[in-house]
């Protein structure tokens, strides 16, 4: 039924405002510089193209692209010309770029002329095939191939393509005495009918090398290859401006000290398109403001260089004030070096009232009481939000929202463990967050764990994890933020795992053995011991044999050591100078104050994913290894910066600002924090009485007094359409990925309509009922309108508000009196303000 006053509230709109974008002011220019700098030509073919840039503020700025005079002190050596410069004969020369009125200059060594070019399968083939295309998943590359014809992803096996381009069918894809006719030079050339059309001209470089091995006699890879171990981009760092363009470069570096100019065999990517677009020569285009990163991939190695592009500064208006406090720790010294380079003016300081509900719900997961905010906001004290900050750190609900944060990341369901298994394990976690057990031993623990699954409440991430595949990919996603799941089948396209790598960690977990079932769903017991056995090994599938068992990028270990090897996976995963561990847990914690991680998605940590502020996550990585992983430490560092504690109010010129924390960015409550506000605020609480298995079947529960909040609850498989609507995590799998904070009409209408928040409001023994007897014991309007403000929204009414609402109250006693007060609740609780963390 309609209501008294909802035709004067507007129902709220979850969907986020649009953000503008704005060109960025211009900056003097103050030199040239040409990159690289210094650089060897080592073959007869010797090839390195030269770029020319502006310094800004000693960065590089804007290339110059036209209008470079280029000159070599002795062209006999080295050639120039357009910037590229080619090997003539042994010897030094000195290259000079001009271009108005200003010079720089690089060093070029040249030898190795008179030795002739040895072609190399895997150094020569194998690049020229993943920069066609060939070999990508769409072509030959493809798990069946195409044609008849099957590459190795990405050219991650070289053995096996080196069979099928010169083995397979007899030979018939390469003639040795003639390269030209090879089909495997013919068909993407043009000459024969090719499927994939035309992929390579006969007059390139890379067609030439292509037929230099064949007419070499097509020798096959082998393991004394010089192998790539580096690539570099440059500029590695550059300061543009929305429309200009960028010429990016990729140097190899070998294992036998050579190096060689790449760029015309990598393949690109763009972190983020919104500032740059990156095509398939290298060359970039700046499309907005922001830091974005340019990604080269080449061998299977990656590198990124980051370009920065500031925003346009405008003037605050009348009232707006940029937060001008000195920087209260590292977080602020790093997180204003970078405002101040993409020119973004910093937000002032929140009030006490949008910092006291931010607080709770951050750290706590819920809302400040009336009386908790009606306290904080009489306190005068100078020292007041530090001492807040210390108080919610050592509230027991702090180990109640945290031990939930973990068993997300954990996958604690109830449709996949036994009752008894399931308490066991929440149990344990719960422990180690009330006893703050430092990060890295919580880790070990889990990884490390035997014992009986009832009793021993880490033992449960093995029966959630049951192969060495799944235990590695869990493990590495978890703890590490890595998804190394795609190098089960072939080496990773995004990152620098590679198969063998894969199947190293995957061995680490070999012997991991388990008596008992515990039995998924509602068969079963529970009870599950996990032990380690002395023997056993885990087949690489692409070569039918063990793989050396390592963690990733760590030496392997014997494969007659009968020890654990859980230990020394633990202890290389936990080192602080594991460069992916502390990384990780400092960008989860952030996220959950920031509500946006320095990387996005916070477990998506793979180098062609880079930080937002690479400096700022490596200063708080830095700090949870000094402060031997407690991660209340970074907590408090957090809570008390001068950014987490900004308001979220824009400045005309930070209002396009997502990811750099010029402001704090408002965000709709989690799903269990939002059910728990509701509950406190009403004062009825939810029962929480059945598990929802697959299929739709429910399955009563007593786990869970009248009185449990949402946040309290052991799993996510507690039947609640509330929680389910408003995107709570179902933790099938290891991903932040699963938990959904974006509004749909579903959470609007239900929050309108919806039993939830309707029947709350309407119940017996609730906070509306409450008010309203005290209201006819003497407690004044203005007193009740207070009180309802600072239950839902920790803030006191404006003058407008308390004015508007006191009109529309009617005397104590009224008929419509119950109804009123109700409304006015509904009004606030299905606002902006309450559903949002701001």
């Amino acid at each position: 039924m309609p209501r008294k006053i909802r035709d004067s509230l507007v129902l709220p709109c979850l969907l986020a405002a649009s953000l503008a974008a704005f060109a960025p002011a211009a900056r003097g220019a103050e030199g040239l510089e040409v990159l690289p700098t210094s650089f060897t030509l080592v073959t007869p073919q010797g090839r390195q193209r030269l770029i020319v840039h502006e310094l800004e503020r000693g960065e590089v700025g804007r290339q110059v692209a036209s209008g470079v005079e280029w000159s070599s002190s002795d062209p006999g050596v080295a050639a120039v010309e357009g910037g590229l410069v080619t090997a003539v004969r042994d010897g030094e020369a000195t290259i000079t770029a001009r271009a108005g009125g200003r010079t720089a200059t690089a060093k070029v060594v040249v030898r190795g002329q008179g030795t002739p070019i040895a072609r190399s399968f895997r150094n020569d083939v194998e690049p020229v095939l993943a920069r066609l295309g060939c070999n990508a998943g769409a072509c030959h590359g493809a798990l069946a191939g195409k044609g008849g014809f099957r590459l190795s992803l990405r050219g991650y096996d070289p053995p096996s393509d080196y069979f099928n381009i010169v083995k397979q069918d007899r030979g018939r894809r390469v003639e040795l005495s003639d390269p030209g006719r090879s089909l495997f030079l013919a068909k993407p050339s043009g000459a024969i009918a090719h499927k994939g059309g035309i992929r390579l001209a006969p007059d390139s470089p890379e067609y030439r090398a292509l037929a230099e091995w064949i007419g070499a006699g097509s020798p096959p890879p082998s393991e004394s290859d010089p192998r790539v171990a580096q690539v570099e981009v440059l500029p590695p760092r550059s300061v543009q401006r929305v429309g200009q363009a960028q010429q990016f470069l990729v140097r190899a570096r070998y294992t036998d000290g050579r190096e060689e100019d790449v760029t015309r065999l990598a393949r690109w990517s763009s972190a983020d398109e919104s500032v740059c677009r990156v095509d398939d020569d290298g060359k970039a285009q700046v499309i907005g403001p922001g830091e974005g990163a340019i990604v080269a991939w080449y061998a299977s190695k990656l590198a990124i260089a980051r370009v920065t592009v500031p925003y346009e500064g405008k003037p605050a208006g009348p009232g707006e004030v940029a937060d001008a406090r000195k920087p209260r720790d590292f977080v602020d010294e790093h997180v204003d070096k970078q405002l101040a380079r993409l020119n973004l003016p910093a937000s002032p300081a929140c009030s006490d009232a949008e910092f006291v509900r931010r607080a709770y719900v951050d750290t706590i997961g819920r809302v400040p009481t009336s009386d908790e905010a009606r306290a904080f906001l009489a306190d005068g004290s100078p020292g007041r939000r530090d001492a807040l900050i210390d108080a919610l750190l050592a509230r027991p609900e702090f180990a109640d929202y945290w031990t939930y944060k973990w068993s997300d990341v954990l996958m604690l369901n109830g449709t996949r463990l036994r009752p008894e298994a399931l308490k066991a394990y929440y149990r344990w976690i719960r422990q180690q967050v009330a006893e703050n057990r430092p990060w890295d031993e919580f880790v070990r623990a889990i990884v490390t764990a035997t014992g009986e699954s009832v009793e021993d409440g880490p033992t449960n991430f093995y029966a959630l994890s049951q192969s060495p595949e799944d235990m590695t990919e869990n493990v590495s996603q978890a703890f590490l933020g890595l998804s190394i799941g795609c190098a089960r089948c072939h080496n990773h396209p995004l990152e620098k795992w590679t198969n063998d790598q894969y199947y190293g960690m995957a061995s680490l977990f070999a012997r991991v053995r388990a008596k008992g079932w515990g039995g998924e769903g509602r068969s079963g017991d529970g009870r599950r011991t996990v032990y380690v056995a002395s023997s056993g090994e885990l087949v690489q599938p692409r070569t039918g044999k063990p793989q050396p068992p390592a963690p990733l990028d760590a030496p392997p270990l014997a494969f007659d050591d009968p020890g654990d090897r859980r230990v020394v996976l633990a202890r290389w995963l936990t080192a602080p100078e594991n460069p992916y561990f502390a990384r990780s847990i400092a960008n989860r914690v952030w996220a959950n104050f920031f509500g946006v991680g320095l990387v996005e998605k916070v477990d998506d940590m793979r180098a062609s994913n880079p930080a937002s502020n690479e400096a700022l996550l490596a200063a708080a990585a830095a700090f949870v290894v000094d402060h031997k992983f407690d991660l209340k430490a970074l907590m408090r560092v957090i809570l008390r910066s001068n950014a987490y504690q900004r308001t979220s109010r824009p400045l005309p010129g930070n209002l396009a600002d997502r990811r750099f924390y010029s402001r704090y960015y408002p965000r709709r409550m989690t799903a269990e924090v939002l059910h728990d506000a509701i509950v406190q605020v009403t004062g009825v609480p939810t029962r929480f009485d059945t598990v929802a298995f697959p299929g739709g079947d429910v399955q009563k529960t007593d786990f869970y007094p009248l009185g449990t909040r949402a946040v309290q609850l052991y799993d996510a498989a507690v039947d609640s359409y509330f929680l389910q609507a408003f995107g709570r995590n179902p933790r099938r799998i290891v991903c932040e990925c699963e938990r959904s904070v974006e509004p749909t009409m579903v959470q609007v209408l239900h929050l309108s309509n919806g039993d939830t928040l309707n029947e709350k409001l309407h119940a017996k023994g609730g906070r509306p009922e409450a008010l309203l007897r005290l209201r006819r014991e003497g407690m004044s309007s203005a007193a009740l309108v207070d009180e309802i403000y600072l239950a839902c929204l920790s803030r006191y009414p404006t003058e407008p508000e308390r004015k508007g609402l006191l009109d529309l109250l009617p005397p104590p006693g009224a008929a419509d009196e119950a109804a009123v007060v109700e409304d006015i609740f509904w009004g606030l609780m299905s606002g902006r303000e309450f559903l949002f963390n701001h």
